[in-house]
């Protein structure tokens, strides 16, 4: 007898023992619980921590609480200026409404991962090329707010989108390179424009001060002498004032006047006499035409000519 009530009890025990084990379920602080009898969800979620459910009747399902990290495959699309990128996001979420998570979808996880696909080819055809590289923070919340609609129904909420990286082709990144670089230049030009102007400003003054006082001119040459020799170089370039070169032209006697030249008379030919205007040939190395006398005029017929001189010669 005594036998038979000690066999009964260890039977006892271990099919207790046997239904802990089965009925027992241990819920993680970072989950939830949701039972589902004979396939109908309890209302009850279970607590973390420890928990009893009814063996081959009741099924424990549980669900992650911690916030999720989905990343984003690369998409590639058209933006609204007609450039071809590929932009890669991440999605952060978590579960809000474990019960929603469970029975709302089938799962959530890639759910929420086709959504973001598509709200990232959507913010890429709306978008232009500057907007996807420097204003990325509007584009997250735009992406945000496209991925968070249709989630709110699932019980995810989402936390936060960002956009990682976006690549662009190579002839695009060396037109930007180019388009970058010229913008340099101009602007290195436009600096250095306004520093020569700057410049001119404070030489016209500095000229304006040596005009007035000729010695600050000397002085400033003594000054650039000792600039050049002081690099050590076997080589000394010493300027030369204009100011002396003006003030040895103005002491400089001027040169003598040269003599005046007349041009000579048209005349005829040597053999022919003298011209029309009574000058006769230029003679070889003379200074000017010589003047010749015209003919006498003949006597008038019954007139009588002038007496001889008393030499014989005539008059």
């Amino acid at each position: 007898m005594v036998e038979e009530l000690l066999t009964a009890v260890v039977a006892a025990g271990v099919g207790a023992a046997v239904y802990m084990g089965a009925a027992a379920r241990v819920v993680k602080q970072y989950e939830r619980g949701l039972v589902f009898r004979f396939g109908r969800l309890r209302e009850e979620v279970r607590p973390p921590g420890f928990t009893v459910i009814v063996p081959l009747i009741d099924r424990l399902r549980k669900v992650n609480m911690q916030i999720v990290t989905l990343p984003v495959p690369a998409q590639e699309g058209i933006t609204r200026d007609n450039v071809t990128v590929r932009v890669d996001a991440v999605v952060y979420f978590k579960v809000v409404d474990p019960a929603s998570a469970v029975v709302a979808v089938e799962d959530y996880r890639f759910a929420v991962s086709q959504m973001a696909q598509t709200s990232l080819r959507s913010i890429i055809g709306k978008s232009d090329l500057d907007d996807l590289l420097s204003n990325r923070e509007m584009l997250n919340q735009g992406l945000e707010l496209m991925i968070d609609s249709p989630a709110v129904g699932w019980g995810v909420q989402i936390d936060r989108v960002e956009i990682k990286d976006v690549s662009l082709p190579e002839t695009m990144k060396r037109s930007m390179a180019r388009q970058a670089e010229a913008d340099r230049e101009r602007r290195a030009r436009v600096i250095n424009a306004d520093a020569e102007l700057q410049a001119s400003h404070k030489l016209a003054e500095a000229a304006e001060v040596m005009s007035e006082q000729p010695a600050a001119l000397q002085l400033r040459l003594l000054h650039t002498v000792v600039a050049v020799a002081a690099e050590k170089n076997s080589t000394l370039v010493l300027p030369f004032p204009v100011e002396l070169l003006r003030f040895l032209e103005r002491a400089a006697p001027p040169p003598p006047a040269a003599p005046a030249h007349t041009d000579p008379a048209p005349s005829g030919p040597a053999s022919e006499g003298p011209g029309p205007d009574g000058v006769g040939p230029l003679p070889e190395g003379g200074d000017g035409p010589e003047p010749v006398s015209p003919p006498p005029e003949p006597p008038a017929l019954g007139t009588a000519g002038p007496a001889p001189s008393p030499d014989g010669s005539a008059p």
